[in-house]
């Protein structure tokens, strides 16, 4: 074979460099997707398995498809849509006021060892009470109505993020705050460029671990004291001993924790991962 024709083989496609990284992106996760997968998927082959098998009573424990089929009639009559609105509405009303009051409080107890040395004992005694417990003392002051079901939900999440944003604040380098005092920084400057930059991370923390404490409160809560919501569903399946329900009610509880919790990840790594970017670019 001459030269020429030698030259004018197709030469195989490979990937630009550039892409490279971005493929070996893509399977690293989904790598990491099928490893957070695997338990819930061995637990749904072997409710299969003693379904089809008979290990287990229908009454007991309804085969999957019959919840699957639950779940669309839900989703179909808008029943589903109800009570997922419902819970949503409760537990982000109650986040969002036990959050703001946790990072207030942590805060301070971070910034004043006074406030700390003030507030700190008596918080760790109260937190160490489970909701439920606060159940019928809230319920004499406010009744059974909504605003029940924000308190103790609020309660639920401030606890974590209280200690995670106090924790956050007392853990800044020592040598970092001292070069901060060599170079004439205000209270406010150590504060905003130095203590609150190294507690990101601890606050994501405290963040996420708070709505996990408020979505769980959520449901004890819909459980005792509530008409409509997802613990509601959970409540009325049982009653009537539609076990299916109950089914379908306890996945929809778990499939919105977990996105929320998925969402909130992504957001604590887009936000340290952008200000790494800004601070390299200051550099």
């Amino acid at each position: 074979m001459s030269a020429d024709a030698t030259a004018t083989l197709p030469v195989p496609a490979e990937h630009p460099p550039a892409a490279r990284p971005k493929v070996q992106r893509i399977v690293r996760r989904s790598a990491t997707v099928l490893e957070s997968l695997w338990l819930p998927l061995v637990l749904l082959a072997l409710w299969t398995l003693g379904a089809a098998q008979g290990w287990i009573s229908a009454q007991v424990l309804p085969p999957p498809l019959f919840v699957l089929e639950t779940l669309q009639d839900l989703a179909a009559s808008g029943d589903l849509w109800l009570h997922v609105s419902a819970s949503m509405q409760r537990v982000l009303v109650g986040f969002a006021v036990g959050s703001l009051i946790g990072l207030a409080l942590g805060t301070a107890m971070g910034l004043s060892r006074s406030v700390e040395a003030y507030v700190l004992p008596s918080f760790n005694a109260l937190v160490q009470i489970p909701v439920l417990a606060w159940l019928p003392f809230v319920l004499l002051l406010v009744g059974i109505g909504e605003p029940l079901k924000y308190i103790l939900i609020a309660k639920a999440a401030l606890v974590p993020v209280a200690l995670n944003t106090l924790q956050g604040f007392r853990q800044a380098p020592v040598n970092l705050r001292e070069v901060g005092e060599v170079y004439g920084y205000t209270r406010r400057q150590q504060v905003l460029e130095i203590v609150l930059p190294t507690a990101v991370p601890t606050l994501f923390t405290g963040i996420r671990l708070g709505f996990t404490k408020a979505w769980l409160s959520l449901v004890v809560v819909e459980l005792v004291a509530s008409s409509e919501g997802l613990g509601y569903l959970i409540v009325y399946g049982r009653q009537l001993f539609q076990l299916d329900l109950v089914m379908a009610a306890v996945i929809v509880v778990g499939a919105i924790g977990y996105a929320i919790d998925r969402l909130l990840d992504l957001a604590e790594r887009r936000f340290i991962g952008s200000r790494a970017t800004s601070t390299e670019g200051a550099h």
